[in-house]
């Protein structure tokens, strides 16, 4: 039986009540726009990271502050909508929005890829007329009522939504205390995802080899092989930074995982996380070309949780946490609300993913010439590119696997 790769993210917003006071461009657009700012999230949650693995969902946390602009107003909102580059109630960009949602859960992809997102509202919470409407919309999800005054009982019903949307990946989301009774609104993504690779690495070529840490130790870790023609590129950052990039597709080649490292061994990773942005993923796919190649990958699984509010605060969003500054009255003008938690979980696994039934499906020959090696013995970076649309749904930093 085949061995399915799964990939679970989970982003969440918590509101409390303040104590105190293809179908077209506009697609391409709203598509490259939020891939962007998923990135930059990214990219400020491995800078605290402090050399640390990291597994991180773009697209979780775009959608999630997507939901976030739709509630606020005011400078909060305008803090939000410049962030992210675009406004979600501009024209098109429902329409997109969907779409996009559409094309990434297509059931004729090979691979399988789940989205949901909800709002949990607090049941006697007055909302501005329209909002509901408006958030069908766009997120074709309707509005959840809970009573946050039961704050355990509003966590199991949180909990038991994200654990069925992510296939039991992510359990007991929110631990005990997360939610209290000044809590007023949850918005939640999920995204779960399947995919086997279009050619699977061979189980018996996995064997032991060392892996080199970023502080210069090792460790042995067990790496798969696998020869075969891959899309590969050789670049080199403004400061001159040489690395090198190699795709692996997915079956279907819906989606496909980039992964890229530093030549030498003592550069720091960091030299291509702070530098990663949606230019620069358009410019590897652009510039690499088919040749064969010897890839050796560890096998890895990590479980990566984040907190969202420095990362946010960051790229400008600093009003949402602000419970004397922030707006959400486009949601409910009966109560000042602020953010008070930004959260999100991702748990990977990377494997073989093949057993005898598949890795007998294909029988593919070279010319006998030892063919070049690419070796990630080293921190690496991942990216999880969904091909149509160019929405990146998983990404991170490999530092011991």
């Amino acid at each position: 039986m085949l061995q399915l790769l799964p990939f679970v993210a989970l982003a969440c917003v918590a509101l409390s009540q303040a104590v105190a006071p293809s179908p077209g461009p506009g697609v391409s657009r709203v598509s490259r726009l939020s891939t962007d700012f998923g990135v930059k999230v990214f990219r400020e949650v491995a800078k605290a990271s402090k050399d640390g693995n990291v597994a991180f969902s773009p697209y979780g946390v775009t959608s999630v502050v997507a939901m976030l602009q739709m509630a606020a107003a005011g400078e909060t909102r305008s803090q939000i909508q410049r962030a992210m580059g675009y406004g979600v109630n501009e024209s098109g960009v429902p329409r997109a929005t969907r779409w996009l949602q559409k094309t990434l859960t297509d059931p004729r992809n090979k691979d399988v890829v789940d989205t949901a997102d909800a709002l949990f509202v607090q049941r006697d919470l007055p909302l501005v007329p329209g909002f509901m409407p408006r958030f069908h919309r766009v997120f074709r999800q309707m509005v959840k009522q809970v009573d946050f005054t039961e704050s355990e009982r509003a966590r199991h019903i949180i909990n038991a939504w994200v654990e069925q949307h992510t296939k039991g990946m992510i359990r007991d989301f929110l631990v005990e205390g997360a939610l209290d009774q000044m809590t007023r609104l949850v918005l939640l993504n999920a995204i779960h995802f399947k995919g086997l690779w279009d050619l699977p690495f061979p189980a018996a070529a996995t064997h032991q080899r060392l892996f080199h840490k970023q502080d210069g130790s090792t460790v042995s870790v067990p790496m798969m092989e696998q020869t075969s023609k891959f899309n590969y590129g050789e670049f080199s950052t403004p400061e001159g930074v040489e690395y090198d990039v190699i795709e692996l597709p997915y079956q279907g080649e819906t989606l496909s995982m980039l992964i890229a490292a530093p030549f030498k061994m003592d550069m720091p990773l960091s030299a291509l996380t702070a530098l990663i942005d949606v230019q620069l993923l358009a410019e590897w796919k652009r510039n690499m070309t088919r040749v064969v190649r010897l890839l050796v990958l560890p096998k890895f699984s990590l479980e990566s949780e984040a907190n969202l509010r420095r990362p946010l605060e960051s790229l400008g969003m600093k009003d949402l946490f602000d419970a004397s500054r922030a707006d959400f009255s486009s949601l409910s003008d009966q109560e000042s609300l602020f953010v008070a938690q930004a959260l999100q979980k991702v748990k990977i696994d990377i494997n073989e993913s093949g057993t005898e039934a598949s890795s007998a499906t294909a029988a593919i020959v070279y010319a006998r010439m030892a063919p070049l090696a690419v070796v990630m013995d080293r921190p690496f970076l991942f990216v999880l590119q969904h091909n149509p649309t160019g929405s990146v749904l998983f990404m991170g930093q490999v530092m011991e696997p």
